[in-house]
């Protein structure tokens, strides 16, 4: 199972002092993969968030045309193998739509899939 994380969702397990990778696997019953978007990785970096860029530094990178929004980029890429990590509503409301899982961070201490 792939999980594509968003930068919202990094920056919100970081702000709320969140382990991604021990609180998605609390969350999962299965093995997985974490991953990010190649412009997702751009944004951090020009946020200048140090800490964010440590911790995806051994995502997996998925490489785009980087034409389009981030959240359009995930649309583009997911398929019914991959779960995504967002705390964005309007992102989740069309990954429901396509039929795909979604993370989110929940009281500000767990996530949960929705």
């Amino acid at each position: 199972m792939l999980v594509i994380l968003d930068t919202n969702f990094i920056i919100y397990c970081i702000t709320n002092k969140i382990d991604i990778q021990s609180s998605i696997s609390d969350a999962l019953d299965t093995n997985f993969e974490l991953a990010i978007v190649d412009a997702t990785l751009d944004e951090l970096t020009k946020l200048g968030d140090k800490i964010a860029l440590k911790i995806v530094k051994n995502f997996i990178e998925i490489k785009t045309k980087k034409d389009k929004i981030v959240d359009d980029l995930i649309l583009d890429i997911v398929d019914k193998k991959t779960i995504v990590a967002t705390n964005d509503l309007e992102l989740r409301k069309k990954l429901k739509v396509k039929g795909i899982k979604t993370l989110v961070v929940r009281q500000k201490k767990y996530i949960k899939e929705i």
